[in-house]
């Protein structure tokens, strides 16, 4: 029995050089919603009357049900649902912002797990699913929250609860606990800004507070940093709240948070989203070597370690953090690193990408970084001779060679006797 040829299915032909266009056709969700309830009746909350109307006796009564109301969770994607009820919650939620902010004495023990329990119903959730390989922030428009008029006036109110003058950890500290703590770490991966910003005050308010949780949370930190290295997710990098943390460090510093520095914050180094957060590790590093300036080593060469060979955007970034730790150095660390850090700095004035040439010879316009070469000229200077003099006759572009003219100049000025000698070597060698 003979059958008709069978078609093959169509296949889009793939082109490997331009997955990023291909991926930008895709509709890209502007808004998404982890708050989600089945289609079923309409949902109805009793209004209660406003805390203001009551008398001050009656109104912590009224608060903890005003609290158990705004556990009720909606859903934001169908538009048109429970409109009515969802701007009375709205309501509600400022109300209680204002409550807890002006009043005095509505922090009692019964409201502390009745607090966690609202804030718990409505911020801790699973998120929407994500195309995190794929999100470049720097290029996509990142997906919102629906449910933000609601969420965030929740965050609101627990940094108020937090702030408040009459809130007692010893209290609390039954309900925000190490578990609480993880749930509220895993919410860094939200896609919406607005979210994580409010995170970070959460948590910097935490960790001000609980000094109990404070080991916890830098350990749970370090983990999330140490899996940034591996995988090279970037959600979790608005985490970046580390400063306050270091800064708070008690000297001498723990063999702990040297460890962190070598084993987590170096190494972050190598992951390929660098970018979207170099500028705050590298004010994180250079905070821990104005704390301990015998961490300097260590930094250098692991700086060194991970120089970036094929790109040369990170390159920049690199010879950046390089010359923010040299402003914070001290003249006795940089004899300990000047001969592999120099030797880097010629690489990077040979490089033919004229960006990371000017970027090191750039280094010559620091009166700091200047002093310290001259202090140490007879080691640098050999260090860096030939490449420059091979530069100056050598390379394409006339800025750089202009910049690298200045640099031969002031070396000759710091150093003219061994200047003169290492001309004479360099030419006869030439010949040679």
């Amino acid at each position: 029995m003979s059958s008709a040829p069978s078609t093959p299915p169509s296949v889009d032909k793939v082109d490997g050089f331009s997955r990023k266009s291909v991926r930008k056709a895709r509709q890209k969700r502007s808004q998404s919603s982890s708050q989600f309830r089945s289609q079923g009746k309409p949902i109805e909350l009793t209004p209660l009357p406003l805390l203001k109307d009551v008398p001050s006796s009656e109104q912590p009564e009224l608060f903890l049900k005003k609290l158990q109301q705004c556990c009720v969770i909606f859903d934001f994607m169908d538009t048109l649902s429970d409109l009515k009820m969802k701007e009375y919650k709205r309501s509600t939620l400022n109300e209680l912002v204002d409550y807890i902010t002006i009043s005095r004495g509505c922090l009692t023990e019964q409201t502390y797990p009745e607090v966690v329990r609202m804030v718990s119903c409505n911020i801790f959730r699973t998120l929407p699913p994500s195309d995190s390989n794929e999100f470049d922030p720097e290029e996509d428009e990142p997906t919102l929250e629906a449910s933000w008029p609601h969420l965030q006036l929740v965050y609101e109110f627990f940094i108020r609860f937090l702030e408040s003058q009459e809130f007692q950890p010893s209290i609390a500290k039954k309900y925000i606990d190490q578990k609480f703590v993880l749930q509220l770490l895993e919410l860094f991966d939200s896609e919406d800004p607005r979210e994580r910003d409010y995170l970070k005050t959460v948590l910097h308010r935490i960790y001000g507070k609980f000094l109990g949780l404070r080991a916890f949370i830098r350990k749970q930190i370090n983990n999330i940093f140490l899996s940034l290295t591996r995988c090279g997710n970037i959600a979790n990098l608005r985490l970046f709240f580390l400063p306050s943390i270091i800064n708070g460090f008690a000297l001498p510093l723990k063999a702990e948070h040297k460890q962190f520095l070598v084993k987590v914050l170096i190494p972050l180094h190598t992951v390929r989203s660098l970018s979207l957060f170099h500028a705050q590790l590298a004010y994180c590093i250079v905070q821990f070597l104005e704390k301990d300036p015998s961490l300097t080593e260590p930094v250098i060469r692991g700086l060194m370690k991970f120089w970036p060979k094929t790109c040369s955007q990170k390159e920049v970034m690199f010879l950046g953090e390089l010359e923010e730790i040299l402003d914070v150095i001290e003249p006795s660390q940089f004899v300990k690193i000047q001969e592999p850090l120099f030797k880097q700095i010629a690489k990077c004035v040979s490089s033919p990408h004229f960006q990371v040439a000017e970027r090191a010879l750039y280094y010559w316009n620091n009166e700091y970084i200047m002093s310290l070469i001259e202090e140490n000229s007879n080691v640098i200077l050999p260090i860096m001779f030939s490449s420059l003099y091979r530069i100056s006759k050598e390379h394409w572009n006339p800025a750089i060679v202009a910049l690298v003219y200045n640099v031969l100049k002031a070396f000759m000025e710091m150093n003219n006797t061994m200047f003169d000698e290492l001309t004479a070597t360099y030419k006869s060698d030439r010949q040679r």
